[in-house]
């Protein structure tokens, strides 16, 4: 049988790609191929964009023979015009997106791929028998804890908590600044500890752009806590830094608050990967009860939900027993593990581009 020949037009560059280009695109290409597709990059940035200028490129897919072109968080009038083209020369469209709702280009692509069911919720009613949940894959199911410590945390021997984020941090959320017995790790988008200069720059400037006086002093006060260091995130050492840590955090701010008829805020609408990336660690973790991390824990068995400073303060307490947190990181590798293994989002996406033949 003659493999079906599906395009991606990607939002980053696949030589240096975004973390959403390579889970949501470079992932499935195996599975895709073993499941007889043929998958090609079709147009890919030298910088990434969610809008690029795709005009021009309909005879190119038309000519070499192209049956479905993926749009991978792409956007905005070149993109909905290209999606036009080809639904008028019979070559099937996707759109995929992770963190945000987009009904003009649901609406222009025969199908489209969200991360979450509450994300699916957000569109139209009229769109929803084309919005279909893909969860983000779990990328590296190997990694894992095997030791949990026996330690309870005291300033002489502090627990290791780790917070991984795609933003370069100016502040501990929630938390505001650890008890003396909790060392926080957050690992995010800082320069190497090389880099001392670029460091110091960057220090700079962000304390520049503090609001007040207030602002600055946190800051400052965030900067020197000998209990939090930040860390550059690079594919490697964060799995060690999550395999060294006891305790996984991934708390986010939930404001502005999402007013009714108006568009859900950015903190609602995040994916679910940097949880279930934590849990599949066997880390037990204190999270933020957001929609994409409220449907995967069960508070005080798998993981905690925390909602304000207190209910931080109170999970991590019960964390400090080396026995709970054991049992709470093996419980949330375990109800992890294969919903959101790539292999499980594999199926589904080929599921949906089946769904056209």
């Amino acid at each position: 049988m003659t493999p079906v020949k599906i395009g991606f037009v990607l939002l980053s560059n696949s030589k240096y790609p975004m973390p959403s280009t390579r889970i949501a695109v470079l992932n499935m290409f195996p599975f895709l191929r073993a499941a007889n597709f043929d998958p090609h990059i079709v147009f890919e940035p030298a910088k990434e964009t969610e809008t690029p200028n795709l005009s021009g490129l309909a005879p190119r897919l038309i000519t070499e023979g192209f049956e479905i072109i993926f749009f991978q968080k792409v956007h905005g009038p070149s993109v909905e015009e290209l999606a036009r083209q080809l639904s008028a020369a019979g070559i099937r469209t996707v759109y995929g997106v992770c963190d945000l709702v987009n009904v003009a280009m649901a609406a222009a692509t025969d199908a489209t791929t969200v991360v979450t069911d509450y994300l699916k919720s957000l569109y139209p009613r009229e769109l929803q028998s084309k919005i279909h949940v893909v969860h983000d894959g779990i990328e590296n199911q190997s990694a894992r804890k095997t030791n949990w410590g026996e330690q309870h945390g005291s300033q002489r021997r502090p627990l290791r908590a780790v917070l991984v984020t795609s933003a370069g941090l100016d502040h501990l959320p929630l938390l505001g600044a650890p008890p003396e017995w909790l060392e926080v790790t957050i690992v995010g988008r800082y320069p190497a500890n090389g880099q001392i200069v670029q460091r110091l720059r960057e220090a700079y400037w962000t304390l520049a752009g503090q609001k007040n006086l207030h602002d600055r002093w946190s800051y400052v006060r965030f900067l020197t806590n000998r209990n939090i260091r930040c860390l550059a995130w690079d594919p490697v050492g964060v799995y060690e830094c999550m395999r060294q840590a006891d305790i996984g955090i991934i708390v986010v701010e939930s404001s502005p608050q999402h007013l009714p008829g108006r568009p859900a805020p950015s903190w609602k609408v995040k994916s679910e990967n940097r949880l279930t990336m934590k849990m599949c660690m066997g880390l037990p973790v204190i999270a933020t009860p957001i929609p994409a991390y409220e449907s995967i824990i069960e508070h005080g068995v798998n993981g905690f939900l925390a909602r304000s400073t207190r209910d931080c303060m109170r999970s991590l307490e019960a964390l400090r027993d080396p026995e709970r947190r054991q049992m709470v990181g093996a419980l949330a590798r375990q109800s992890v593990l294969e919903k959101y293994s790539m292999r499980a989002q594999a199926h589904r996406l080929i599921t949906v581009l089946r769904s056209f033949s």
